[in-house]
Order: structure tokens, then C-alpha cells, then sequence
């Protein structure tokens, strides 16, 4: 195939390979990715902790270094994309349609099925669930995508570079190197986790999809149901990625912020409304507070504690970074012309807080239900979840329709920029990578997803998503000393340090 690099040919072999492990022994690939991800959970939890907390101190040290009026871009370059559109685009890539579901899942699991320190269903329970869903989705996760994104683009825009993750270590270990074998390794680690990654959603989201039309209109639930969601997304995010970023995916990402919020502020007067601003205030205070103690949360005299951090933070920080080059690189291809400080205040504070309201709005609604005794959310799957809540306020029906198109949008937003990234990653960095090369990649995705479904294989890849986590997570580290050791040499960096 025309302009594809030997990275394309490496990172297909190794994700057939794991999809014909996955279909010949799904029990068995399931159990062993499981033992070692666990393994890794335990054995490194304190690493992630410690590695993502220090990410956020780092992207925080940016915004006021002498590097913070740095442009990703020549000195006359302007930004790409207006900031209403920056923002859809990056916030649709990085949360997708995770957080229409997890915005009612997560409160609701930490408060009434498995709390990470208080009695299920007291009202300290309650109050940490929200801190800690505030917590997990907030400012750690954004800094992870963050540096990442800041890196890629600085090396791309600012100093030429190829737009792939090795190049951004030239610094440290050359050229020849990073274009060699270890290069080679590290970029097909980037495709490898994007291609997982997403597969694991388009399949995940093929089933929530088919469990929330049939919870509304009755439809059947089944593999050739899924299939069809699965068919019809995969045409349509094809479609949008090729047709560019400044066309299908920037207006899908607009269209869905709207019909997001719309969702939101209906939700926010039929619910509960009073409940759901004392409830963000005190949210938003528990996690200020709380801050240190729950980024160091490790509890290792309590094993069942343990064990509550391990599933939920532990997982989530592991998660992150392996969604970090799909979403890093993308980020990093909308934010050309933007200096470090707008950049890396952008990325950090706005969709974190755009979470914080979405799971405010939406958990406590949940909550409410639950605490009245009106109904038992926690009895209900991931996928119904959110419909399950709706259907008990008014014009429960409408919000749950808008639901559906919002996580429609979402599904095919996040495959198409992962379709985008992954054209970039095995064309040598390029751009605007060719249509073939982005329908290839949309296809096996896709192909990849359709055996996911049908071996019901979501765990073993979800594993093998976090294990890849392990190694790229020092790849991280890398890239931001590069960035320092790059970054010193700028002539206006050495102009800010004497003032």
C-alpha cells in the first residue's frame, strides 16, 4: 500500500495475532491477560500514582515556566480551529460516549455497590462517590492526554518533526536510533494501543447501543443487532474521517457538544436541580481537599481497600495513558498555532470541568433515585444505566432519544479521529494521510470489534490495553525530558529564564 510505513505491516501482525488468540482461546486469553494485568495492578500501583501525579505537577509547572509562551507552531502561525470547535473536537476524542454511561455507573457503583472507604449507602459513601468520579475523570486524566498531545505537537509544528511519538525523543537518543528497530517498537506500541483501544469501544459501544434501543423501543438484542449499529457507525465514521478534520469530524464534534449540553440542562431542570448544585459545590470541595490524600491512595493494610483501588484508580491512571498516543497525537493535530500556557490550560481545566458537571448532573439523578427509594439504579447493567435513570424524570423518552444520538455521534467521533491518528502513525507522520490508507485502518478496526462481539473477548483486549500501558507509561516520562532538553534551546526560552 502506497505511503504506508513498516510500522503498519508490524502493528497489524501483532493485533491479528491477538485476535486469533482471542478467537481460538477466549477463555484462556481472557484468564492470562487478566493474571498479569492484575499482577501489574498490584505490583505497580504505587507507580502509576506516583507517574500521573507527577505528569499533572509537571503540565501545572508549564503554565508558568519561562516555556509557557512557547508556540506550538512558527512564531506567525494563528490556531487552526476557534476554541468552541478545540474544544469539542479534544473533549469528543478524549471522554467519547465512556461518559454518558460512566457519568450514572460510577456514582452509583462507588455509593451503593462497592465504596472505596465509607458504609454502602451512608451519606458519607455518597459524597465520596462523587469526589472520586470527579477525581478519576479530572485534571490526572487530562494531564496524561495533555503532555502527550503538548510534546507531539511542539515537535511537529515547532521544530518539523515527523508527527510520531519516537521522533519526539530525537533529542535524547538520536536520529539513527529513532529511526531504527527501538523506534520502530515504540510507535508500533502507539498503534497497537489505538487499535485496541478502540476496538474495544466500537465493540463495547455496539452493545451499549443495542441494549439502550432495545430497552426503549423494544428491538431485538442480539450479535446480528450489534452487527448492523456496528455496520452502519463504521460507513459513517469512514465517511468522516475521510473527509478531513476541518470538515466530518470538527462538525460531528460541534453537533454533539450541543446536543450534550442540551441533554444536560434539560436533565438539570426536570431532576433533581437544587440537589445537583449542593451536590457539585460539595463535590468540587471534597476533591479540592482531598486532593493529595486520594492521589496517594494506596490503602495497603486494608486488602479489600486495596483492592477498590486497584479496579477503580488504578485502572483509570492505566487506562489513560494507554489512550494517551491515540488521543495525545490528535490533540496535538487540532492545536497548531497555540502557545504552551493556553494550550496546557485549555487541555486541563475546561474538560475536566465540562466532567465535573456532566457527572453531577447525571450521578446525582442517579443518586437521588436511589436514596429515595424510587428506584434501584445499582441493579441495572452499564449499558441501561442511563436510560434506566431517565425513564423516572420528565420527558424521560426525549432525553433518552437525545441520549442515543449523543452517544451515536460520540461512537463515530472517537473512531474517526482513531482512524485519523492511526493514518498519521504508519504514513511516517504525515498530516493528512491518504483516504486509503484511513479506510484500512477504519476497516480493521471495525473487523477487529465484530470478533470482539462475537467471542465476547471486550476483557482480554481491555487487558492487553494495560499492559501496554506499562511500558508507554515510561515513554511519557521520556518524552517530557525531551521536551526540556528541546525546549532550553529555544531563543525565546533563553530570553525568559534572564528575565
Amino acid at each position: 500500500m502506497k505511503n504506508v510505513t513498516s510500522v503498519f505491516w508490524i502493528a497489524l501482525s501483532v493485533c491479528m495475532g491477538l485476535v486469533v488468540w482471542g478467537l481460538s482461546s477466549p477463555e484462556g486469553f481472557k484468564s492470562q491477560t487478566g493474571e498479569l494485568t492484575a499482577a501489574i495492578s498490584s505490583t505497580f500501583g504505587w507507580y502509576y500514582l506516583l507517574t500521573v501525579f507527577l505528569i499533572l505537577i509537571f503540565c501545572v509547572y508549564l503554565i508558568f515556566s519561562r516555556f509557557s509562551n512557547l508556540k506550538l507552531g512558527k512564531p506567525d502561525d494563528k490556531p487552526e480551529f476557534s476554541l468552541p470547535s478545540w474544544f469539542a473536537m479534544l473533549f469528543s476524542a478524549g471522554m467519547g460516549m465512556g461518559l454518558v454511561f460512566w457519568t450514572t455507573a460510577e456514582p452509583i457503583s462507588h455509593a451503593f455497590i462497592s465504596a472505596p472507604r465509607s458504609e454502602l449507602g451512608s451519606n458519607q459513601a455518597i459524597q465520596e462517590a462523587m469526589q472520586f468520579s470527579f477525581f478519576h475523570w479530572g485534571l490526572h486524566a487530562w494531564a496524561v492526554y495533555g503532555i502527550v498531545a503538548l510534546v507531539l505537537a511542539y515537535f511537529k509544528f515547532h521544530n518539523d518533526a515527523p508527527g510520531l511519538i519516537s521522533a519526539t525523543l530525537i533529542p535524547l537518543f538520536g536520529k539513527k536510533l529513532m529511526a531504527g528497530p527501538l523506534g520502530k517498537l515504540i510507535d508500533t506500541l502507539a498503534v497497537f494501543a489505538t487499535v485496541i483501544g478502540v476496538a474495544s469501544t466500537l465493540g463495547f459501544g455496539s452493545a451499549q447501543m443495542n441494549e439502550g434501543i432495545s430497552f426503549l423501543f423494544d428491538t431485538p438484542n442480539n450479535f446480528a443487532f450489534q452487527m448492523l449499529i456496528l455496520a452502519i457507525a463504521t460507513a459513517l465514521f469512514i465517511a468522516s474521517a475521510s473527509s478531513g478534520i476541518g470538515r466530518g469530524i470538527k462538525y460531528l464534534s460541534n453537533i454533539n457538544m450541543i446536543l450534550a449540553f442540551i441533554l444536560l440542562l434539560l436533565l438539570l431542570i426536570v431532576g433533581p436541580t437544587l440537589y445537583i448544585f449542593n451536590s457539585f459545590a460539595d463535590a468540587i470541595g471534597g476533591y479540592l481537599s482531598n486532593f493529595f490524600s486520594m492521589s496517594f491512595n494506596l490503602e495497603p493494610i486494608n486488602e479489600e481497600r486495596r483492592a477498590w483501588v486497584d479496579g477503580w484508580t488504578v485502572f483509570y491512571w492505566a487506562w489513560w495513558i494507554s489512550w494517551a498516543p491515540f488521543v495525545g497525537i490528535f490533540i496535538a493535530r487540532i492545536s497548531r498555532g497555540r502557545t504552551v500556557k493556553e494550550f496546557m490550560l485549555g487541555v486541563l481545566l475546561v474538560p475536566s470541568l465540562v466532567c465535573f458537571i456532566f457527572f453531577a448532573v447525571f450521578g446525582v439523578s442517579a443518586l437521588n433515585l436511589e436514596q429515595n427509594n424510587i428506584a434501584k439504579i445499582s441493579d441495572y447493567s452499564l449499558e441501561t444505566a442511563t436510560f434506566g435513570v431517565l425513564q423516572y424524570y420528565p420527558l424521560g423518552t426525549l432525553l433518552s432519544i437525545i441520549t442515543l444520538f449523543v452517544i451515536a455521534i460520540f461512537f463515530i467521533t472517537s473512531a474517526d479521529s482513531a482512524t485519523f491518528v492511526l493514518g498519521m502513525q504508519t504514513t511516517g507522520g504525515m498530516l493528512n494521510p491518504p483516504n486509503l490508507v484511513k479506510i484500512t485502518w477504519g476497516l480493521i478496526q471495525s473487523a477487529v470489534a465484530a470478533i470482539v462481539i462475537y467471542t465476547g473477548g471486550t476483557q482480554g483486549l481491555q487487558n492487553s490495553l494495560i499492559i501496554a500501558a506499562l511500558p508507554f507509561s515510561l515513554v511519557i516520562i521520556l518524552m517530557g525530558v525531551s521536551f526540556l532538553k528541546a525546549a532550553s534551546l529555544d531563543p525565546l526560552a533563553k530570553k525568559n529564564r534572564r528575565h
